[in-house]
């Protein structure tokens, strides 16, 4: 077992009185340290065992303090990272505080939408406004018995998204989707002393529309009758109407007069169309 020279001390005997292994060696090295001074006299020998009893003290001194500060530091260390992860829980809860409020917030929100939709009445679908009126200040005639004839216009008074079909002078086009009211007023006369029949009816895009003529008979030369009627139909954008007429005598037209001094003009036709009967804007 290794001795310390000097003293000749054995580490179990150092161990006796000094509490760990580091100690001992600084022990044996400030021992060593004091060999190599080779005193000359006793005189000498014991003021060189005295300084070496000192650095010993000293050493063991440095030792316990270094401990002290050890500990001491381990302790304030455990303390911060203690206050930190508390900190950090503290910041974590308000963070998930946080994120149950907004979510609270936003259902609350998101409720109050899904109310407001089921009292609300679904919106309407608004459209334009479209209408038209026209008419003729010319006579028309049929050129064949029970034939079908279209009803010309030759003046459009007023035009919002309804208007002639140019080239035609007969097809009333609308360019908005809705249904519209095609009102009519026709001037017939006759100008013979027989009965005669008129027929009257409206075509969509070329075709008849089912269940809309209507049929006059007139009587006796100049037997002047103004015959109006209407029809709603349903429009798509560039659909197109007609109003039809025929008659089962040559004689039988539709006229126009001129103004007088107390009556403006007789147009033979007069056609009014639009599309707010819904309230459409």
């Amino acid at each position: 077992m290794a001795t310390t020279s000097k003293l000749k001390l054995t580490r179990d005997q150092l161990a006796s009185f000094l509490k760990n292994h580091e100690q001992i060696r600084q022990f044996e090295r400030l021992f060593a340290t004091a060999a190599q001074l080779e005193p000359t006299t006793p005189a000498d020998f014991i003021l060189s065992l005295a300084m070496t009893e000192a650095k010993v003290g000293e050493a063991l001194d440095g030792i316990e303090s270094l401990r002290r500060d050890t500990a001491t530091t381990d302790a304030l260390t455990q303390a911060q990272v203690a206050q930190v992860q508390a900190q950090l829980a503290a910041l974590a809860q308000q963070l998930e505080d946080a994120r149950i409020a907004q979510t609270a917030a936003l259902l609350d929100a998101l409720r109050s939408q899904v109310e407001g939709l089921q009292l609300a009445p679904p919106p309407r679908e608004r459209k334009r406004t479209r209408y038209g009126q026209f008419y003729d200040t010319t006579t028309q005639n049929v050129a064949a018995t029970n034939t079908a004839y279209a009803v010309t216009f030759n003046t459009t008074d007023i035009s919002d998204g309804v208007r002639l079909r140019s080239p035609s002078t007969s097809e009333i086009e609308v360019d908005t989707e809705g249904l519209y009211n095609f009102q009519v007023s026709v001037q017939i006369d006759t100008t013979s002393g027989g009965t005669d029949l008129v027929y009257l009816w409206f075509r969509k895009n070329g075709t008849d529309i089912a269940d809309s003529a209507c049929r006059v008979r007139i009587q006796g030369n100049n037997a002047e009758l103004l015959q109006a009627f209407n029809l709603f139909v349903n429009m798509a954008s560039g659909d197109y109407v007609e109003l039809m007429w025929a008659a089962d005598d040559l004689d039988a037209e539709l006229a126009s007069f001129a103004a007088t001094a107390f009556a403006p003009a007789i147009p033979s036709v007069i056609m009014t169309v639009s599309n707010n009967i819904r309230g459409e804007l």
